[in-house]
């Protein structure tokens, strides 16, 4: 392209502080240096994530920054020593790598990786290496990715080719949230079929959790959150019971217990917050009961009873539902395209870069599933 090896001027949404609006500037997106991509973004779905660490983690050395991690593009110009991606080839960004080099990209036990940001930097949630600038100083790249710029630069080894029919402005969601929840089912929960699960938190990560366990063969699904409303939405992902946790004196744990005899088989907790993580492992059977870990958070100490442990239960975590990206994201895309799995149903609603703030406001006030970002044309 006419692009390849300049600098591109473009459009980008700027979290310059915590707390603060994102502020749309024109950045400089420097060309792919050895081994990395430079992507034409086209569309990008708004997770939570973004907004813990506007809101929630406020870690100062973490701005300023260009948020957004749930991506898709296309290859605009390749670096040095790129062999697998060539300019026009649809892709999917991926704030967990896989540089099938070492020990954990090698083990078939986890989908961490030793080259990945999220390999010691939890806090900051960006790598101190940046090829974003704006008015003269550096930018950082939010979990890797900074899906909310027209353009984003990025190591060969945290991106994902895809099939060239697939459709942008689904098939992003697949970059974090609906990853996350389904794989947290299939792959770390490893959900039986015939058994009961729950799943906290009815925001896209837990529905693409209820979407998992129903995938899995799970015979009850309980879908467990405050906003009644959510549970039309619910159904259509394969839940079969709901429960508010207000709507009852006791703790949800014991509403759980009570009607499930002893307690559910699987539970996972897409909420990020301890308290209701704990309520998750008590929630499930003794003797067996799997709890995973979903939502994101970095704030809070966590705690249990030993016993509940000692009893038989089980207490696991999921980073990107389990998925080894370049692998698997890949086939996740397929198995959309050929309906074995749900996307559209997620989207609530679809704007423009410019409107982002509005994007952030609905998702901070529990008004959406799922907003998708027009990023390029």
């Amino acid at each position: 392209m006419a692009t390849a090896g300049k600098v591109i001027k473009c459009k980008a949404a700027v979290a310059w502080e915590p707390n603060k609006p994102l502020v749309m500037e024109e950045i400089e997106v420097a060309p792919p240096q050895k081994n990395e991509i430079r992507i034409k973004v086209i569309a990008t779905g708004v997770c939570h994530s973004d907004l813990y660490h506007l809101f929630e983690g406020k870690h100062k050395e973490g701005f300023p920054a260009v948020l957004g991690h749930e991506g898709a593009g296309v290859v605009e110009s390749v670096g040095p020593g790129v062999t697998e991606f060539k300019p026009g080839d649809k892709v999917i960004p991926l704030f967990v790598s896989q540089c099938k080099e070492c020990r954990f990209c090698k083990s078939p036990k986890t989908n961490l990786c030793e080259q990945s940001w999220s390999s010691d930097r939890y806090a900051q949630m960006s790598d101190t290496d940046t090829r974003f600038s704006c008015r003269g100083q550096p930018i950082l790249q939010f979990m890797g990715t900074s899906t909310f710029s027209e353009y984003t630069v990025m190591n060969q080894i945290a991106v994902a080719k895809i099939h060239n029919d697939a459709r942008l402005d689904r098939v992003c969601l697949l970059g974090c949230g609906i990853s996350t929840g389904y794989g947290a089912a299939i792959n770390t929960a490893k959900v039986e079929p015939g058994s009961v699960c729950a799943v906290f938190g009815m925001g896209a990560v837990g529905l693409a959790g209820v979407m998992g366990c129903k995938r899995a063969g799970a015979s009850r699904i309980i879908a467990v959150d405050i906003n009644e409303e959510k549970f039309e939405k619910a159904k259509i992902f394969g839940a079969t019971d709901f429960v508010n946790p207000k709507a009852h004196q006791k703790p949800i744990s014991e509403v759980l217990i009570e009607m499930t005899n002893g307690g559910v088989d699987y539970s996972l907790e897409c909420v990020g917050n301890v308290a209701v993580m704990r309520s998750a492992l008590e929630s499930c059977v003794k003797g067996w009961g799997v709890s995973v870990l979903v939502g994101w958070t970095h704030l809070h100490d966590f705690s249990a009873k030993p016993i509940q442990l000692i009893a038989g239960k089980t207490w696991k975590g999921s980073l990107f539902g389990g998925f080894k990206g370049k692998d698997s994201v890949p086939d996740l895309v397929l198995d959309y395209m050929a309906g074995r799995i749900k996307l559209d149903e997620f989207v609530t609603h679809t704007m423009n870069l410019e409107k982002i703030n509005d994007a952030i406001e609905l998702m901070k006030n529990g008004g959406c599933i799922r907003t998708i970002i027009n990023v390029s044309k």
